[in-house]
C-alpha cells in the first residue's frame, strides 16, 4: 500500500525558495532581504516568509542586524574550513560503507551519474555543475546506507552550495571535479576500497584549498 504524499506548507515551500535563491548567490551575502517585497513576490502573507527566516537564521543563512533588519550571512572561510575537514573524515568513511553496502545496479547508475556530470560541464552553466556535483556525493552517501550521514551532509551541502556558486565561475575546473568523481567510481567498482578512500580523501583536499583561497582573497 503507497504512503499518502502530504504537499508541503507555505512555510516550507517559501523556506526552499529563499533557501534556493540564497546558494546559487541570487541573494548576495550582506544583502538585505525585505519580507513584504518577498512576500509580494511569492504572492504570500509575511506569516510564512517570517517563519522561513527564522528557519534560515537557525542555520546560518541569514543574521539579524539590528537597524538594517535581516541579511544574508557572509560566506566565512573559517566556517567553510571546518566543514571540509569535517567532509575529509566523514566521506572516505562514507566510501568505505558504500564499497560494503551499495546496491547490485551500482555501475550502471555510476556510469549515468557521470555522464549527467560530464554533461553538466558542457553547458557551461554553474547551477547545473553545483546541482550534479551535489548529486554525485548524495549518490555515494546513499549506498553507505547511514542515516546520520547522509542527513548531516545533506544539511552541510546546503552552505557548500554558496561557496560552490562563486567556485565554479572562478579558477576552479569543472573538469578536474569530474575526472576525480570517475577515479573514485572505478575504484570502487573495481573492488579497490583504499585507492577509492584515497581518492575520495584527495578530492576533498584540493577542494578545500581552492574553495577556502578563493574565498579569502574576496575578503582582501
Amino acid at each position: 500500500m503507497q504512503k499518502i504524499e502530504q504537499s508541503k506548507s507555505l512555510t516550507e515551500q517559501t523556506h526552499d525558495i529563499l533557501l534556493n535563491a540564497i546558494c546559487s548567490g541570487e541573494f548576495e551575502p550582506g544583502e538585505r532581504l525585505n519580507q513584504d517585497e518577498i512576500a509580494a513576490r511569492l504572492n504570500v502573507s509575511r506569516q510564512p516568509v517570517n517563519s522561513a527566516i527564522s528557519m534560515l537564521k537557525a542555520n546560518g543563512f541569514v543574521q539579524d542586524t539590528g537597524r538594517r533588519g535581516v541579511v544574508v550571512s557572509q560566506i566565512s572561510p573559517d566556517q567553510f574550513q571546518s566543514i571540509y575537514e569535517f567532509r575529509s573524515a566523514v566521506e572516505p568513511f562514507a566510501i568505505r560503507l558504500a564499497h560494503e553496502r551499495k546496491p547490485a545496479d551500482a555501475e550502471p547508475r555510476a556510469l549515468a551519474m557521470l555522464k549527467r556530470g560530464w554533461d553538466a560541464v558542457q553547458t557551461k552553466d554553474p547551477q547545473a555543475k553545483i546541482d550534479a556535483d551535489f548529486e554525485f556525493h548524495e549518490m555515494i552517501y546513499s549506498w553507505a546506507g547511514n542515516d546520520t550521514l547522509q542527513n548531516t551532509m545533506r544539511t552541510n551541502w546546503h552552505h557548500i552550495r554558496r561557496s560552490m556558486a562563486i567556485v565554479v565561475r572562478g579558477t576552479v575546473s569543472a573538469e578536474t571535479s569530474w575526472a576525480e568523481h570517475a577515479k573514485i567510481i572505478e575504484a570502487l567498482m573495481q573492488g579497490d576500497v583504499d585507492c577509492a578512500e584515497e581518492a575520495m580523501r584527495s578530492h576533498i583536499s584540493r577542494a578545500m584549498v581552492k574553495t577556502i583561497s578563493t574565498l579569502k582573497d574576496m575578503q582582501a
